[in-house]
């Protein structure tokens, strides 16, 4: 599983990449702040939405603590989608949170 720090991430944002981030935690815990741009999709509904993924897409997935993040990157990696877990999650992230 590849990962990815939460400062790689904030630099890449920060330098105006375009990342498609996918925020795994339930909606309550997302409303209390995300990364910019981040889409919601709770873990327990990944299998029912990565339909609306698209394989081609680089994804960087996104959690609390990094856990839940890397269930849903391990999950839909077998599946064959780009997906990078973002290691720490929102505990470790340091950048602007809306």
């Amino acid at each position: 599983m590849e990962q990815m720090t939460a400062k790689e991430v904030e630099t890449l944002l920060n330098e105006g990449k375009k990342l498609d981030i996918i925020d795994v935690r339930e909606v309550g815990e997302f409303a209390t702040g995300k990364i910019s741009g981040a889409v919601n999709i709770p873990l327990g509904l990944v299998e029912f939405r990565m339909h609306e993924l698209n394989k081609s897409k680089e994804y960087i997935m996104v959690c609390r603590s990094g856990g839940r993040s890397g269930r849903a990157t391990q999950f839909l990696e077998s599946y064959g989608f780009n997906v990078i877990n973002m290691a720490g999650g929102m505990l470790a992230w340091e950048g602007i949170v809306e």
